[in-house]
C-alpha cells in the first residue's frame, strides 16, 4: 500500500498550528497519510504545540527541527524525511487545506501518472483589508494560483504551480539526488524574494517531468498584513532580480560599469513607463513599478556577479 506524506515547513507561527493540524487530519486519503511538520528554529512556542499535537488521535503527527535556517534548508530537509513515502505533499504554515486536497494529489500521481501535481491557492482576506490598489493580476506574487476549472498537462513555466500546493512522486527525489530546491533561492524567517518554488518548477520542466495542474487540490491562503503594502511588492521584485543576475543570466562581453549596456537602458525605460502612469493615473502603476525594481535589482546582482 503505497503511502503519503502531508507536510509543512513553520517559522513562529505557533498561533497557526493547532488549526493547521486539526485542518490537515480532517483530510481524507484513499492511501494511508502521515503528517510532517519542520519546524525551522522556531522562537515562541511552535515545539511545545507540536510535542502536544503529535499525542492527538487521528493521522500521526510527526515532527523535526531543521537547524540551518530558510525555507530552502527546511525543504530539503522534508524530502530527505519523506524519502521512504510514495507521495509528498508539501502546503505551507499560513495555509489552511481545502476538503478533496490529499485525493485529488493522489489521484494524479497514482492513477493519472503525474510525477508532480499542484492545484488552486485562493487567497483569504478575512483577517484584513484588500487595498484598492491590489489588483488581481497581483494576486500571484501572494502565491495565488488560479488556472480554471479543468485539469491540464503543465508544458511550461506561463501556468505555474508553487509549493504553497504541491504534490510529488517521491521517485523523483530517489532517484536523482541531485534535484532538490536550490539554496542560492534561500530565504529565511519573515524576509521576502526566494524563488526556490519556480527554480524547482524550472527543474521539472527540463527534465521533461509529467506536471498535473488539478484544480480539486485547494488550501486557502492567509494574506498577512504586512504583505499588503506596496512596499513588499517592490522589494520582492528587486530581490528577485538580485538573484535573476547574479545566477541566471549568461556572462556579456560587453558591458558599462560592469552590466551589458541594454540592461541599463531597460531599466531606464521601465522607470519612465513608471513616471508616465504616475502621472497620468493609469492602472497598473504598482506592476510597472515591480517591472523597474526587477530590472534595478538584475543590474545590481549582474554587476555584484562580474566583481565590479
Amino acid at each position: 500500500m503505497p503511502v503519503l506524506t502531508f507536510a509543512f515547513c513553520t517559522y513562529n507561527r505557533a498561533d497557526r498550528l493547532e488549526k493547521l493540524v486539526a485542518a490537515m487530519r480532517e483530510q481524507t486519503c484513499p492511501i494511508p497519510f502521515e503528517i510532517l511538520a519542520i519546524n525551522n528554529n522556531s522562537s515562541d512556542a511552535t515545539v511545545d504545540i507540536l510535542a502536544r499535537l503529535e499525542q492527538l488521535p487521528g493521522p500521526t503527527l510527526r515532527w523535526v527541527t531543521e537547524p540551518v535556517q530558510g525555507i530552502v534548508a527546511a525543504r530539503n530537509r522534508g524530502i530527505a524525511e519523506a524519502l521512504d513515502s510514495d507521495i509528498l505533499v508539501f502546503i505551507d504554515d499560513d495555509e489552511l487545506p481545502l476538503p478533496g486536497l490529499l485525493e485529488a494529489a493522489a489521484d494524479a500521481i497514482l492513477n493519472e501518472g503525474a510525477a508532480c501535481a499542484g492545484g488552486r491557492v485562493e487567497m483569504d482576506f478575512t483577517t484584513t483589508v484588500r487595498p484598492r490598489w491590489l489588483e488581481d493580476d497581483l494576486l500571484g506574487f501572494l502565491a495565488a494560483v488560479d488556472h480554471g476549472p479543468e485539469r491540464f498537462w503543465i508544458k511550461d513555466a506561463s501556468t505555474p504551480i508553487w509549493t504553497a500546493n504541491v504534490a510529488y512522486d517521491m521517485r523523483l527525489f530517489r532517484d536523482d539526488p541531485a534535484l532538490r530546491f536550490d539554496i542560492r533561492y534561500n530565504r529565511e524567517g519573515k524576509d521576502v524574494g526566494g524563488g526556490e518554488d519556480a527554480m524547482m518548477l524550472r527543474a521539472l520542466l527540463e527534465r521533461k517531468v509529467r506536471i498535473r495542474y488539478c484544480p480539486e487540490m485547494a488550501v486557502l491562503h492567509a494574506v498577512e498584513s504586512w504583505r499588503l503594502r506596496r512596499s513588499y511588492f517592490l522589494k520582492l521584485h528587486y530581490r528577485a532580480g538580485l538573484r535573476h543576475g547574479r545566477f541566471s543570466l549568461p556572462r556579456y562581453p560587453s558591458t558599462l560599469f560592469g552590466v551589458p549596456l541594454f540592461m541599463i537602458t531597460q531599466f531606464l525605460n521601465h522607470c519612465g513607463r513608471t513616471l508616465k502612469l504616475a502621472i497620468s493615473g493609469q492602472p497598473g502603476l504598482i506592476r510597472q513599478a515591480m517591472n523597474a525594481a526587477h530590472a534595478l535589482g538584475s543590474l545590481q546582482g549582474y554587476r555584484n556577479r562580474s566583481g565590479a
